[in-house]
């Protein structure tokens, strides 16, 4: 049974190894009998869940999907079954559980994508090579003298409520700033949803940007867990 509700893009066909049939990749059982498919090495998460690649995806209906998924792939019930059908169950299943565990948020969706069309995964990219964005740049030198002062008066003994107040309102430009960077990588992801596959040009400008904007987002990360990190320093 398949998930589908809505036509998505050409897909490639499989066989079926119980009857010998063609299958479409997108599918989980065979059209002709009914038994489950070998996991095909060549499709996406995205079509596993019967969806387009888009990024401004419904939470709870990508929630029913896996759901549903889980349940026809249960191990459970291919305990009878040929070991190849025992063995599709837990493939699927496995398969089933990463594609849910990158899909359910953007960010990590986004850097599939970024995968899916040939660009470099942010994790790859050297720290060394990673530069402050220079709309950042301010607040890091800020943030740094504002954490030099403060571990100065942590270390001088002063009153602990004292250093989580500074600690705190140095957060705050870092926490604004976040904010206002999760708004644009939606803006960004809801603009790479409305073009349409002809765009080359402008579907790879929106997928160079949205990889910039991750970069950015993991430096705002490092900066706000070097803040956790010194309000872990601060005793009672």
């Amino acid at each position: 049974m398949s998930l589908k509700s809505i036509p998505v893009r050409a897909v490639s066909m499989l066989e079926c190894g119980s009857c010998g049939s063609g299958a479409p990749i997108d599918e989980h059982f065979c059209p002709q009998c009914s038994r489950i498919l070998a996991l095909s090495r060549h499709g996406d998460y995205f079509t596993f869940f019967g969806l387009d690649q888009a990024l401004m995806i419904d939470p709870q209906d990508l929630e029913r999907r896996f759901r549903q998924l889980s349940r026809q792939f249960h191990p459970d019930f291919f305990y009878n079954a040929p070991s190849s059908e025992r063995l599709a169950s837990l493939e699927r299943s496995s398969y089933l559980n990463d594609a849910y565990r990158v899909l359910r948020n953007l960010p990590s969706r986004i850097e599939y994508l970024l995968s899916l069309e040939g660009l470099p995964p942010i994790t790859t990219e050297p720290s060394s090579r990673v530069q402050v964005p220079a709309d950042l740049l301010e607040e890091v030198f800020a943030l740094n003298e504002e954490l030099d002062e403060i571990r100065e008066l942590r270390k001088s003994g002063a009153d602990p409520q004292l250093v989580r107040a500074r600690l705190a309102s140095a957060q705050e430009p870092i926490e604004r700033k976040r904010d206002a960077h999760e708004q644009q990588l939606s803006q960004l992801s809801a603009s790479w949803d409305a073009l349409p596959a002809d765009a080359a040009a402008d579907r790879r400008a929106v997928l160079t940007a949205l990889r910039e904007q991750l970069l950015e987002r993991n430096y705002i990360n490092n900066l706000l867990a070097t803040i956790a990190h010194e309000a872990k320093q601060i005793g009672d």
